[in-house]
């Protein structure tokens, strides 16, 4: 049977008692029913996961009691950063949710001239942190033990920063671009023993203003196409990421 895992700030240590954040006190309790001695299995973010058992519950406070740790991974073989442009509500924490899901390593929200979404210092401050929230989430539905890490949210110009040497690919509707099968291909015929950091760079409901492409191909992104249709963003970052990771990740099928 599978456990309930649950994200606990670190650090986390053997034998330790922890009382849970409001939020996941209440999932645990009011959502899925469980009580004292009901065995869990919480991680903090920083690899592995530990052994857990719920010692008491008072009200909406829950204590667990955290035991062995286990040296358990399921990160990808590849290293890839998603440079997001900011979507609206629930659109941005769909792609968040699921870009965890799909292995990705880090997380940067880029703000762009023709994005629906304004943040001032402190919205903006405040969204990284119900980011932060969305991915710790996802990590304990999918098995993840290692936090994807959620930038502060930054202009075009500061996202190409986070670009590792490596592949570098943006996203755009155009007919001309190369496919995205054919730069993996190529890429991978240049190291055949392992494929280097990839950072993919999709852009906001509205698309990237012609001004920031220039800025991201001066970066060294390649434009690239996902076939004949028009993506919206929330679908396109989820197909490439999906594409990349069974063309060279952990989801092509066992040898």
């Amino acid at each position: 049977m599978r456990l309930t895992r649950v994200y606990l700030p670190p650090p986390l240590a053997t034998g330790a008692a922890v009382t849970l954040p409001s939020g996941p006190a209440q999932h645990l309790v009011r959502v899925l029913r469980l009580g004292e001695g009901d065995a869990l299995r919480a991680f903090d973010g920083t690899g592995g996961e530990y052994e857990a058992v719920i010692e008491a519950v008072r009200r909406n406070e829950v204590t667990v009691r955290i035991g062995a740790h286990h040296a358990i991974e399921r990160e990808s073989p590849l290293n890839i950063t998603l440079l997001q442009g900011i979507a609206r509500g629930e659109k941005m924490d769909l792609v968040l949710q699921k870009a965890t899901e799909l292995g990705v390593n880090r997380i940067v929200p880029v703000t762009s001239l023709r994005s629906n979404v304004r943040l001032t210092r402190e919205t903006a401050a405040a969204k990284r942190e119900h980011w932060q929230g969305v991915v710790a989430s996802a990590c304990g539905q999918c098995g993840r033990n290692r936090l994807p890490q959620v930038v502060e949210p930054v202009d075009m110009a500061g996202a190409v920063q986070y670009a590792a040497q490596g592949l570098k690919l943006v996203l755009v509707p155009d007919e001309e671009a190369r496919d995205l099968r054919t730069l993996l291909a190529q890429a991978a015929a240049k190291d055949a023993t392992a494929l280097p950091p990839i950072t993919l760079l999709v852009g906001p409901e509205g698309g990237f203003d012609p001004s920031e492409l220039r800025v991201a191909r001066l970066a060294g992104f390649t434009p690239c196409v996902l076939g004949p249709r028009i993506l919206r963003t929330e679908t396109a970052a989820l197909v490439a990421l999906a594409a990349l990771q069974y063309a060279a990740g952990d989801l092509a099928a066992a040898e």
